[in-house]
C-alpha cells in the first residue's frame, strides 16, 4: 500500500518511451501486489487497487477521467471516497473488462476488499478517524 505522493504510469505498452505516456497519476492510495511493477519512481503498469478521496477540486477528474483510465488499464478495484457525505463507491473490474455499476457504502457498512481473501474494512472507523482529523485531533 502506497499513500500519495506515489507515481503510477498506466498503459506503458502503448508508448515507446515511458516519458511519452499521458496516463500518469498520483492516486491518494495505491495497492500493488506485484513487486515487478515497482521501481524507485513508483508503479509501472496497472496497480491492483486505487483509492481516490474526493475534494471539490478533484471530483470531476476522479469521477470521469480517472475512472475511465483505471478501467482501461485493468485496475481491479477502484474506490471513490466522499468524506463529507460519508459515501464510498466501489468499482470492481468485471470479466468483460468494465467496471459496471458501483457498489455504494456509507459509514454504517463494512466493505470486503475483493483483491484480498479476508480483508474487511469497517467504514464507521474510517469516517470517525477522518472526523477527528478534521477537528484537529489526530489521535486515532
Amino acid at each position: 500500500m502506497y499513500p500519495a505522493p506515489f507515481h503510477v504510469v498506466l498503459n506503458l505498452e502503448s508508448y515507446e518511451k515511458e516519458e511519452e505516456s499521458k496516463d500518469v497519476f498520483e492516486p491518494d492510495i495505491t495497492i500493488v501486489c506485484d513487486p515487478n511493477k515497482l521501481d524507485d519512481a513508483g508503479c509501472k503498469g496497472s496497480p491492483d487497487m486505487v483509492i481516490e478521496i474526493i475534494s471539490p477540486s478533484s471530483a470531476k477528474r476522479d469521477k470521469i477521467e480517472k475512472i475511465n483510465k483505471y478501467e482501461q488499464a485493468g485496475v481491479k478495484e477502484y474506490w471513490i471516497v466522499e468524506p463529507q457525505e460519508k459515501i464510498i463507491s466501489v468499482f470492481k473490474l468485471q470479466e468483460s473488462g468494465s467496471y459496471g455499476r458501483p457498489e455504494l457504502y456509507t459509514d454504517e457498512h463494512e466493505v470486503k476488499v475483493s483483491i484480498f481473501d479476508d480483508f474487511i474494512i469497517q467504514l464507521n472507523k474510517v469516517f470517525q478517524y477522518n472526523q477527528r482529523k478534521v477537528k484537529g485531533n489526530r489521535n486515532p
